[in-house]
Formats: C-alpha cells, sequence, structure tokens
C-alpha cells in the first residue's frame, strides 16, 4: 500500500494504529481541503462570469432603441416626455434632459402632440426657466417651418405639481392634473441654518475669512445682519415677481383667483381648476384619446444609460460626504 500526498489511492484507509495511519489520515485532509478550495475557486469563477454577463446584458437593453418609439414610427403618436423628480442640473429632470427630449418630439415625424407629465416638487428656477423659454421658441419654430401649423404641448399633473414644476406647466397650451393632485407653490425660497449661538455656547470659535464685505453672507456658522436679511428678500421678492410674470403669461385671462395664488399655497386638482390654475381634470391617457385624438402614446423621455446611473450613485456619496465634512450650504428652489 502506497500514500502518496498529492494523490488519493483507492485503497481503504489503514485502520488506526497500523503502520502509516497518520500518514494516510494527514494525506486524506490535505486532500479533501485542496478539493474544497477547487470547488469554492469553480464557483467563485462562476459567479463572476455570471455578473459579468448579467451586467453585459443589462448594458445592451440600455442601448437597444425604444421599441415602442420604433413601432410608432411610421403611425401618427403623442410624444411623451416624463418630467420627474426635483428640478436640478444633473437630475432626471434636468433642462438639458428635458429640452433634449422636446427637440426630438419636434423634430420626429407623426407627431400629433406632445404631453409633459410631470411629478415634481420644483426645484432650480433657472433650469425650470430654461424648459419654459424651450417650449415657446420650439412652438415658434415649428409654426414657422410647418406654415403656421401648430403642435400642441399639454402638461398633466401626476401627484404633484408645484412651484419650479408648475413654472414649466404654465409654457403648455393647457394644463390637466388628476382631481388629487397637488398644484401651485407659486412662490421661492432659500434654505439655511443659523449655528452661531450654538457655538458661543459651546466656545467654539468660527475663523471666517473673507474678502468682501458679504462675501460671508448665509455662513451658517455666522450671526446674520438685518442689512444682510434685507437684501435676500430683495432677491426672492425679484425672482417671485419673474415667476409670477410667467404665470400670468401662461394662463392668461383663465387666471380666476387673487393674490393668495401667488402667496405660495398649493390646491388640490379640483381647486385648482377653479383658480384657473388648470384647465382640466384627465391623466395622459385621457388627454392623448379626447384632447389630442390619438391613444398611441411613445415615452420620449431621455432615460440614463447604466454607466450614467452608476456614476450618478458614486458622485451623490461622494457629494454627500463632501458635503457633510465641509458644511451646509444654502440652497434657492422654487419649491
Amino acid at each position: 500500500m502506497k500514500w502518496m500526498f498529492w494523490k488519493r489511492s483507492e485503497e481503504p484507509m489503514p485502520a488506526p494504529g497500523q503502520p502509516d495511519w497518520e500518514r494516510a489520515l494527514i494525506n486524506r485532509l490535505a486532500l479533501d481541503y485542496l478539493r474544497d478550495r477547487r470547488r469554492a475557486q469553480r464557483w467563485g469563477l462562476a459567479f463572476r462570469a455570471f455578473i459579468l454577463v448579467y451586467l453585459f446584458g443589462l448594458l445592451m437593453v440600455a442601448s437597444l432603441p425604444d421599441l415602442r418609439a420604433r413601432a410608432a414610427s411610421g403611425e401618427e403618436h403623442v410624444a411623451l416626455i416624463e418630467v420627474k423628480g426635483v428640478i436640478s442640473a444633473g437630475s432626471d429632470a434636468s433642462a438639458d434632459r428635458v429640452v433634449g427630449a422636446l427637440r426630438e418630439a419636434f423634430e420626429a415625424p407623426h407627431v400629433k402632440g406632445v404631453i409633459l407629465r410631470i411629478n415634481s416638487p420644483g426645484g432650480s428656477p433657472v433650469q425650470a426657466g430654461y424648459i419654459n423659454d424651450e417650449i415657446a421658441r420650439l412652438k415658434a419654430k415649428y409654426r414657422e417651418e410647418h406654415k403656421e401649423k401648430d403642435l400642441p404641448v399639454y402638461a398633466v399633473a401626476a401627484d404633484l405639481c408645484a412651484s419650479g414644476g408648475y413654472y414649466i406647466a404654465v409654457g403648455a397650451d393647457a394644463i390637466y392634473a388628476d382631481k388629487a393632485s397637488l398644484v401651485g407653490s407659486i412662490g421661492v425660497r432659500i434654505d439655511s441654518f443659523g449655528f452661531d449661538q450654538a457655538l458661543d455656547e459651546l466656545g467654539i470659535e468660527r475663523r471666517l475669512l473673507t474678502a468682501g464685505a458679504n462675501k460671508g453672507i448665509l455662513d451658517p456658522f455666522s450671526p446674520l445682519p438685518e442689512s444682510q436679511r434685507d437684501f435676500i428678500r430683495g432677491v426672492l421678492e425679484r425672482l417671485h415677481q419673474q415667476f409670477i410674470a410667467e404665470v400670468r403669461e401662461g394662463r392668461g385671462e383663465r387666471l380666476k383667483g387673487g393674490d393668495e395664488v401667488f402667496s405660495g399655497l398649493f390646491w388640490s386638482g379640483e381647486e385648482a381648476l377653479e383658480l384657473g390654475l388648470i384647465d382640466g381634470l384627465g391623466s395622459a391617457s385621457y388627454v392623448a384619446r379626447e384632447v389630442i385624438g390619438t391613444e398611441t402614446l411613445v415615452d420620449y423621455t431621455r432615460k440614463r444609460d447604466l454607466f450614467e446611473s452608476l456614476a450618478k450613485r458614486i458622485g451623490a456619496s461622494f457629494s454627500a460626504g463632501l458635503a457633510e465634512g465641509l458644511g451646509v450650504e444654502a440652497a434657492l428652489n422654487l419649491r
């Protein structure tokens, strides 16, 4: 009987106490260990291969053209564009994404109308303003190129069409909402915190060096003088008046409410209809079918691909950690 470290004999193990029993036991344990390691390595390689195939499949699916859009390319349809979430640069509801989708819809053949389905609490006044301006520009360009023929644009509120979301909506020809949608919040806000008293109680000295008497305005660890408070209120009031002007221009004589409409309050869809903030109650499907005249909806929303989604998550985590490390920054919002 012969035992080798690298090879298991087909002969049975010697009984305890027999010659070479200890050597055979050690060989058996070593071979079992090596076999388990090989099995684990094989499963590890298989798992990695599965993950790679899965990620490649996701990438291929994300890269494929919209099958519905391709199927509808030869028939009349309504272009649907989602404005979802906070309106800010780099978000899914950024001006770059929404404007890009709008341009594609206006240039595509067989489009009978455009629906902006808005579900947003608002966000950047600049981003919302870009989208509002682009709606007007594209409509004027379309009329010029198509001999005064108009391509209608409708806004449809989902759960929430507030502030910056409503700023976008007033650029449309008409606005629809569900009876339970929340609509309005025509106002401007800026968010910050004041920790200066807490620092005094803790005995911590804030060392902020600036060139410019007001460069440290809204620093959360410094007091807010009344002069700076008045200045910020003036800026907010000017932005608010810009917002009000856009609403008045977009809604015109359809507005029935008084100054309370511009106070920052929001209303249900039924109340918004009574105030003239919207034109009717209905979903995107209802508007496509009953108002535009076709049941075919094609999604023109600009989607994130796989790499953008991963980069967004990594970037968001890094930004959150950086902001936490550096302190709190004020944000100007139509929300």
